[in-house]
Formats: C-alpha cells, sequence, structure tokens
C-alpha cells in the first residue's frame, strides 16, 4: 500500500513569517498538532514543520512571548519526510527511525501534497501490529533539564 492511499491531502501550510498565535489557531481549526512550513501558499515547496510541541519547547518554555514569536524560530528543520511513491513499510520505519508520530509526503519537487499521521498507519494494521506502532513510535527519549 502506498502513503498516497491513507494520507491526509492537501493539509493546511504556513510561511515562515506566519506568527505562533496564528499557526496555533490554524493547528486548533484543523485539528492537526503539526502544520507543514513552505516558501509560499502556492509553490508549497515544504521547508520545515511547525508543531504544537515546537511552540510549547522553543517559546513558551523558554519564557518567549508567542504572539511575538515567527514559525521560522521554532520551526522543525530540515524536515524528514517521504516521496509519494512511498509504501507504508517506508513510511512507517522512517517515523520510527526518527521518532516522530506524523510524516509529510512530497511529491517529485519537493512540494508537500500530503501528511500521513500515526493514527493514519494504524487504522490500516491489526489491533497487535496497532500496539506496535504505537510502542515503536513513541518509545521515551532521554530528557535534558529544562
Amino acid at each position: 500500500m502506498l502513503v498516497t492511499e491513507i494520507m491526509t491531502l492537501d493539509p493546511a501550510c504556513c510561511m515562515p513569517e506566519t506568527m505562533l498565535p496564528k499557526v496555533a489557531r490554524l493547528m486548533v481549526n484543523m485539528d492537526c498538532g503539526e502544520i507543514p512550513v513552505v516558501d509560499d501558499l502556492e509553490n508549497r515547496q515544504l521547508l520545515g514543520v511547525v508543531t504544537d510541541r515546537d511552540i510549547v519547547c522553543r517559546a513558551i518554555a523558554a519564557d518567549r512571548n508567542p504572539a511575538e514569536v515567527e514559525v521560522s524560530e521554532v520551526m522543525t528543520a530540515p524536515v524528514i519526510s517521504v516521496g509519494e511513491d512511498a509504501d507504508l513499510q517506508e513510511c512507517y520505519e522512517k517515523m520510527v527511525q526518527n521518532q516522530i508520530r506524523r510524516i509529510p509526503v512530497v511529491d517529485s519537487q519537493g512540494k508537500i501534497i500530503g501528511i500521513v499521521a500515526q493514527a493514519d498507519i494504524a487504522r490500516e494494521a491489526g489491533l497487535l501490529e496497532t500496539a506496535g506502532i504505537l510502542r515503536n513510535i513513541s518509545r521515551p527519549v532521554s530528557r535534558s533539564s529544562i
């Protein structure tokens, strides 16, 4: 099965100069925890991603006023992605290897066309496989002191 069969199509995106409150509202409106960051909203060349965790760890926990922070200051880049021709196994392995719960899908020019979430893969798996998927992607990592 290809990632294009299970991905969320045409995800909402933002640009590097988008302010954090706007991207947070976008997350609420789209009911998601990750927004792709693109060069412009028409071209949609993937530059990075901003997650709810990026906002918390890189802005709020750093005592920065989120209303004064641009996405470019907290986004994750370079971004881990898969091509539109990737199969589910390749996608899953990349997610486990990089300990990420969501992965953008790009076309041959690097433009975002979708996102695969851990839940999308879990829906395609059986009960025992789903438990393994959740365990492998959500493995605890060591934490530095805050």
